[in-house]
């Protein structure tokens, strides 16, 4: 496995308290240990079960993409921030193609259809590329009338 960073990747410095990051192995048989991690996560975060369900599709749908058009032996970094009443995740990868993923793909809708907010954005360092695609779900918050009154 080649265990270089995508260019421009964020350095430890600007890890926020409540992020967590992932580095492992660009393949396919890793997408259990990601649906896990983010379902840990939302839950300690206090999403509702069906919030994590979708989280757990969208990142295995997002990882899927990135790890079908990483550079074989790569590594796919994640990060996964919880800011208020959100999750975010941001996968990376260094990638053959300097093309984005279709938006008129069958996995990108599900993207769209299971999260608040989906992007990709590829850039290049002149020898290769850098795939990032980053997702946010918002927790449902509901407020009880006569609640802590």
């Amino acid at each position: 496995m080649i265990d270089s960073e995508p260019p421009d990747l964020h350095t430890p410095g600007d890890l926020g308290l409540e992020d967590i990051e992932l580095r492992l192995a660009a393949d396919l048989v890793n997408l259990p240990i990601v649906r896990s991690v983010v379902a840990t996560i939302a839950t300690r975060a206090d999403f509702d079960l069906d919030a994590i369900a979708d989280l757990r599709l969208a990142v295995d749908e997002a990882c899927s993409t990135l790890i079908t058009r990483a550079v074989p032996g790569t590594v796919m970094h994640c990060r996964f921030t919880v800011s208020g009443d959100s999750l975010c995740f941001v996968g990376t990868v260094r990638s053959e193609t300097g093309a984005e993923p279709s938006t008129k793909s069958f996995g990108w809708r599900v993207l769209t259809t299971l999260t608040d907010s989906v992007h990709s954005r590829i850039s290049s360092n002149g020898q290769f590329h850098r795939l990032d695609i980053e997702l946010a779900k918002r927790r449902v918050v509901v407020e009880v009338p006569g609640a802590g009154a």
